[in-house]
C-alpha cells in the first residue's frame, strides 16, 4: 500500500518540521512520507532541515505576487505536481483563504500551542499564546493539533495534550515546555492518524 503523501509549510526555524522527521525515522509516521517542504521566507532554517533529510524544498515569496491569490496558486501547483494528500501547517505565518482551505478539506492539519478553544483565533501566535496564558493564570496549558479552515485555529480537534504551569514560568520558558511535552509528542502522533485514514481512503 502506498504512503500518503505529506507537504510541510514552514516559515522559520522548523522546530517542529525536525519533530516530523525524527517521527518519520523512527517509524512513528509509517503511514506517510514527507516528500516536500514549502517555505514562505527565504533562509528559513527549517529548509535547511529537509535538506539534510533529503526532502525536497521549494519558497514561495508573497512578495512576487499581485495578490494573495496569486501566492496560494502557487503553492496549490506545487502540492499538485507532487500529489500531496496531507498538508502540515509547520509555524506557517500565514493566513490561508477560505479558496484555500476548502480545496484540501480535513487534509491541511496545524499545531497550535494552546488547548483550544483558550487562547486561540486571529492574532494568537508564538510566544503571544503564552504570555496570554500567563496573565490569565492559568494553571495548565498545552497543545491542539486541528484540522484547518476558513476559522483561524477553528477546524476539528484531532489531538490533545496538556502541559501544567510551573512557578515562575516565563512565555519563553513555558513555550519550550510545551514544544518539548507536547506539539513535538502530539503533531507527530495526529500525522500519522490521518495518513493512516488516508491510506484506507486510496
Amino acid at each position: 500500500m502506498s504512503k500518503a503523501k505529506i507537504a510541510v509549510l514552514v516559515s522559520g526555524g522548523g522546530t517542529n518540521l525536525q519533530a516530523l522527521i525524527d517521527a518519520e525515522k523512527s517509524g512513528i509516521i509509517k503511514s506517510g512520507e514527507i516528500v516536500l517542504v514549502i517555505s514562505n521566507k527565504e533562509g528559513a532554517y527549517a529548509l535547511e532541515r529537509a535538506r539534510n533529510a533529503g526532502i525536497e524544498t521549494a519558497v514561495v515569496l508573497k512578495k512576487n505576487y499581485e495578490t494573495a491569490f496569486g501566492f496560494e496558486e502557487a503553492i496549490k501547483a506545487l502540492l499538485t505536481e507532487k500529489e500531496i494528500d496531507i498538508i502540515v501547517l509547520a509555524g506557517f505565518m500565514s493566513i490561508l483563504s477560505e479558496s484555500f482551505t476548502s480545496a484540501y478539506p480535513e487534509k491541511i492539519i496545524n499545531v497550535h500551542p494552546s488547548l483550544i478553544p483558550s487562547f486561540c483565533g486571529a492574532g494568537f501566535y508564538g510566544l503571544r499564546v503564552h504570555e496570554a496564558a500567563l496573565s490569565y493564570g492559568v494553571k495548565v496549558t498545552g497543545a491542539t493539533v486541528h484540522f484547518v479552515n476558513e476559522i483561524p485555529d477553528g477546524g476539528r480537534i484531532i489531538m490533545q495534550k496538556a502541559v501544567e504551569i510551573e512557578e515562575g514560568d516565563t512565555p519563553e520558558i513555558l513555550q519550550k515546555r510545551v514544544m518539548e511535552q507536547a506539539e513535538w509528542k502530539i503533531l507527530p502522533l495526529s500525522v500519522e492518524k490521518v495518513c493512516a485514514s488516508i491510506k484506507e481512503e486510496k
